[in-house]
C-alpha cells in the first residue's frame, strides 16, 4: 500500500507540463537540420561512428546510447569530486611545501577513457536512430539536452588536471572564466539555430572533446606533474591552453554564427525575426554568467576559491537548463523567453550574500541544490510530455523497427 502511494506521488510530481500547446504542436513539424564541416568529423569519426554502429543491436534505443554517454561524464565527476573536491589535489594545498599529487594517476585515465567514450556515444545515438528508422524530435532534444550539461561537465573536470598550484596554474576564478568560454561555443551555435534553422556544428566541439581525453590519458600514463612547466617565457602550459581556449570561440564560432545569421537574413532561408527577436536568447544567458562573474569578483569570502566546485556547478546548472529551453524554442518554432525565472533566485542570492556574509556558503549551497533538482525535474517532465504526445517510450525500441 505504501509503495503504491509513494508511487502515485512520484508519478504526480514528474508529470508537471512545462510545455504549452503551441509548442507541443510546433514539434509536429520540426525537421533536424545540421551542417557540420569539421574535417576531423568528416573524415575520421562519422566513418569510424559508421562502423562501429553496424555492431549495435537494433534493440538498443539511441536515447540508451546517449544516456550512457552522458553517465560517462557523471562517473568521472563524482570519481573527480571524491578525489579532488576543493582542485588542491594536484598541488596548491595551503600548508603543503613543494608538489603532491593526492590524485591516483587511473583517476586520471579511467577520465579520459570515460570522455572519449561519451563523445563517440553522442556520435553514434544518431546513426543507431536513423539505421532502425526511429529518428524524431524527442532524440533530438534528449541529445542536444544532455550535451549542453555534457559541454559543462568537460571543462568542469579538466580542473582537477592542472589544479590551483599558484606557480604552474591559474586561479578558480580563471578556471571559471575557462568553463564559461568553453560552454559558450555550444549556447552561440544554438542562438545561430534559434535565427537560421540549421545547426552549424562548430570545428571546436570535436577538436576539444579529442584534446581534454588526451589530456586526462597523459595525466594518467605521467601524472600531473607532466603539464607543470614553462611554455616560454613566463608563460605556463596551463596558462597558454587557457588563451587557445578564449581565442577558440573568437575564431571559429562567434564570426562564423554571426556570418551564418547574415546570409539567412539576406537570402531569406531562415526565420528573419527582428532584431529585438534574433537577440531575445541572448539576455537569461548574459544576466545569469554577469550575475555569477560579479558574484566571485565581489564576494566577501572569496567564494569562488573557498568552494569552487560548488560555485561553478551551479554555474553549469543555471547554464545547462537556460540552453535546453533555447533548444526547446527553436526545436518548436516558438519564441525563446527573455529570462529564465532562475534568474530571479540567482540575484536574490547573490545579493543576499554580499550584504550577510556569515550565510554565503549556505546560500551557495542551497541555490546549487535547487537548480540542480528543478532543472532535472524540468527534463524528466518534459521528455515525459513529448513522448505521452507523440505516444513513444524514450528508451524502448518499437518492434517493428527490431527486426
Amino acid at each position: 500500500m505504501y509503495q503504491n502511494s509513494l508511487k502515485v506521488v512520484v508519478y504526480k510530481m514528474f508529470d508537471y507540463k512545462y510545455l504549452s500547446k503551441e509548442e507541443i504542436k510546433g514539434f509536429n513539424k520540426y525537421k533536424y537540420s545540421a551542417i557540420d564541416t569539421s574535417p576531423l568529423s568528416k573524415y575520421v569519426m562519422h566513418p569510424t561512428w559508421n562502423t562501429v554502429v553496424k555492431f549495435i543491436p537494433k534493440s538498443i534505443a539511441p536515447n540508451l546510447i546517449t544516456f550512457a554517454g552522458f553517465l560517462c561524464m557523471v562517473i568521472a565527476v563524482v570519481t573527480l569530486s571524491v578525489y579532488d573536491y576543493d582542485f588542491y589535489a594536484v598541488g596548491g594545498r595551503p600548508g603543503v611545501v613543494g608538489y603532491q599529487s593526492e590524485v591516483p594517476n587511473w583517476v586520471f585515465t579511467m577520465c579520459g577513457v570515460l570522455i572519449f567514450l561519451a563523445y563517440n556515444l553522442d556520435g553514434i545515438d544518431g546513426k543507431q536512430a536513423r539505421r532502425i528508422g526511429v529518428s524524431g524530435p524527442l532524440g533530438e532534444l534528449f541529445d542536444h539536452g544532455l550535451d549542453s550539461f555534457i559541454v559543462f561537465l568537460v571543462p568542469y573536470s579538466l580542473v582537477s588536471v592542472y589544479g590551483r598550484d599558484q606557480e604552474y596554474s591559474v586561479s578558480c576564478f580563471r578556471g571559471l572564466l575557462i568553463v564559461i568560454s568553453v560552454v559558450m561555443n555550444f549556447y552561440v551555435s544554438h542562438c545561430e539555430k534559434y535565427n537560421t534553422g540549421v545547426l552549424y556544428l562548430p570545428w571546436s566541439y570535436d577538436l576539444s572533446m579529442w584534446v581534454s581525453a588526451l589530456l586526462f590519458l597523459f595525466a594518467g600514463a605521467y601524472g600531473p606533474e607532466f603539464y607543470k612547466y614553462y611554455v616560454f617565457g613566463d608563460v605556463t602550459f596551463t596558462q597558454a591552453l587557457e588563451a587557445v581556449i578564449h581565442c577558440m570561440g573568437f575564431i571559429t564560432t562567434y564570426p562564423v554564427a554571426v556570418y551564418n545569421v547574415y546570409l539567412s537574413n539576406k537570402n531569406r532561408t531562415g526565420k528573419r525575426y527582428p532584431i529585438l527577436q534574433a537577440t531575445k536568447p541572448i539576455w537569461s544567458m548574459l544576466v545569469m554568467t554577469g550575475a555569477t562573474i560579479y558574484w566571485a569578483v565581489q564576494s566577501p569570502n572569496n567564494v569562488i576559491e573557498v568552494y569552487p566546485r560548488a560555485f561553478i556547478f551551479m554555474f553549469g546548472t543555471l547554464f545547462s537548463n537556460i540552453s535546453c529551453r533555447l533548444i526547446i524554442a527553436e526545436m518548436s518554432h516558438s519564441r525563446c523567453e527573455l529570462l529564465s525565472w532562475m534568474t530571479w533566485p540567482l540575484l536574490g542570492g547573490m545579493v543576499m550574500s554580499l550584504c550577510q556574509p556569515q550565510l554565503e556558503a549556505i546560500i551557495l549551497h542551497l541555490l546549487s541544490a535547487l537548480f540542480l533538482f528543478t532543472h532535472v525535474h524540468y527534463g524528466i517532465c518534459v521528455v515525459r510530455q513529448i513522448c505521452n504526445h507523440f505516444k513513444i517510450n524514450c528508451f524502448t525500441v518499437p518492434k517493428d523497427k527490431r527486426k
